[in-house]
């Protein structure tokens, strides 16, 4: 059977923690599991994350695991009945002072920021966008608005402003507190909600590194692109992060749908340009919370991440609490072959007109160029961090690359990059040894046999962080 390189993302919850299903998940092709903060309490997130480690290691895989923190809650509040139906041309206050629940004439404020925030003439969107309320006015604590797409509004649903501009922080007292519990069980990946710029991801990768410390351990970091503001700083956010996520959902309620595919294409190339990692999320496979089956839609969108060069695409709610949760993770897989079997590969131009300033960047660049050209078997890394694979895989090469470490924490790491194949080996610190032992690995796991060239990178003194300096192209031996 072929192998993925496109990487899959699900969200564990409800529908998805009993062991023996989330073992098979995991076996029918999930490399990450997404923890939501945004629901249960910190030990439910311990609990869930040693069930992930015991499933991956039954099922003989290591996966990794992304901690995704809930962010700043921009929500109305509850009322009196659970929900109101709001019809257009009708009068709406939004409160940020009412204490009792809301009816028909208006309701309370998770968000106490709102009314200073906006102003008369706004647009705001409510549950994801299917209510829209224009404001009128605001006076004091109450943003009175008109109701322009009407429908039902339940508790506790989101608030965006069409166009961006709303100023709560990105981390909030209770996504600090969820950094310490996701650093307690040494989450490979920290996803940040709403960060506006550079300032938000670095406030996040100090609290994580101090978190993590005592347990000397280093998170990824993600940062979720969903705010209007984000799109302009782009860049900035992508240097001060380990990777993005395109969060679709909110992201098209801010900028308007029509504008996310041309975005989320810009996003993959920005990424995989400055040598990091990118998630496709929110609605890839949606109809499958209650259908066997994707729609055409969905597979093309789900194809077309892959052609972008997506190095991840996700489930959220449809493995999370979805009726079919194992057959949605088996179609992705299938979608993703499908669609990698049809990409172009134009290695050569991708060279043309770079420059690399670092050693250990060239030899990556040198073994990706030859195996290309030698039509490799396999292109080994033996790496310590695993940047040599990273910077390998934002290419594309149709020649799997197999990142040989020793450390756990970078391999779970790599269960990310797109066409890594992270594997974990107790190297010699004599580099000829090292050579064959990983020739060893690759045969005893069928990967390459006698005859078949393979491309393979390391650096002497083995070991040494960002020392890969050697490239060397073998022949397996008999």
């Amino acid at each position: 059977m072929p192998s993925r390189a496109t990487k899959i993302v699900a969200t564990l919850g409800p529908a998805s923690s009993e062991p023996a299903l989330l073992e098979a998940m995991i076996r029918a092709g999930v490399n990450v599991v997404r923890l939501n903060f945004s629901h249960g309490k910190a030990q439910d997130h311990i609990d869930r994350a040693r069930l992930v480690r015991e499933a991956a290691a039954r099922a003989g895989r290591e996966v990794a695991i992304m901690a995704d923190l809930q962010g700043p809650k921009i929500r109305v509040g509850k009322f009196a009945d659970g929900k109101v139906m709001l019809e257009p041309g009708a009068k709406f206050v939004l409160d940020a002072s009412r204490t009792e629940p809301g009816d028909l004439t208006g309701v309370g404020l998770d968000y106490k920021e709102l009314p200073r925030d906006v102003k008369a003439g706004d647009v705001l969107l409510l549950n994801d966008g299917l209510i829209v309320l224009t404001v009128d006015s605001v006076q004091g604590e109450q943003v009175h608005t008109t109701v322009k797409l009407g429908g039902e509004l339940s508790n506790n649903k989101g608030i965006n402003k069409q166009g961006g501009g709303l100023t709560a922080p990105a981390l909030t007292g209770k996504d600090m507190d969820d950094i310490k519990t996701a650093m307690s069980f040494q989450a490979d990946y920290v996803a940040v909600s709403f960060p506006k710029n550079a300032t938000d991801m670095e406030m996040a990768r100090q609290l994580a590194n101090v978190a993590a410390a005592q347990y000397n351990h280093k998170p990824g970091l993600i940062a979720k692109i969903e705010r209007a503001e984000a799109i302009p700083r782009l860049e900035e956010i992508l240097l001060a992060s380990d990777g993005i996520m395109v969060a679709r959902g909110d992201l098209a309620v801010e900028v308007g749908n029509a504008v996310v595919p041309a975005l989320q294409k810009r996003m993959i190339k920005l990424a995989r340009l400055h040598d990091k990692v990118v998630i496709t999320a929110t609605q890839m496979m949606e109809s499958m919370i209650t259908n066997p089956v994707p729609t055409r839609a969905e597979v093309s969108d789900v194809a077309n991440a892959v052609l972008d060069g997506t190095d991840a695409v996700m489930l959220s709610a449809e493995t999370a609490a979805g009726k079919y949760p194992l057959e949605t993770v088996e179609e992705m897989a299938k979608i993703c072959l499908a669609a990698e079997t049809a990409e172009e590969f134009e290695l050569d131009g991708d060279f043309s007109g770079q420059t690399f300033s670092r050693i250990d960047q060239s030899i990556a660049m040198g073994a990706l160029f030859t195996a290309h050209h030698l039509n490799a078997k396999a292109i080994v890394a033996l790496t310590d961090s695993g940047s040599t694979a990273l910077w390998m895989s934002r290419h594309r090469v149709n020649i799997p690359i197999y990142a040989v470490t020793t450390k756990l924490s970078s391999q779970r790491k790599m269960a990310l990059y797109r066409n890594v194949r992270p594997l974990l080996m107790d190297t010699s610190a004599d580099r000829d040894t090292a050579l064959v032992q990983a020739e060893n690995h690759l045969k005893s796991r069928g990967i390459v046999s006698g005859g078949d060239i393979y491309a393979i990178t390391c650096g002497e003194p083995m070991g040494a962080p960002g020392g890969t300096n050697m490239l060397k192209i073998c022949r397996a031996s008999d």
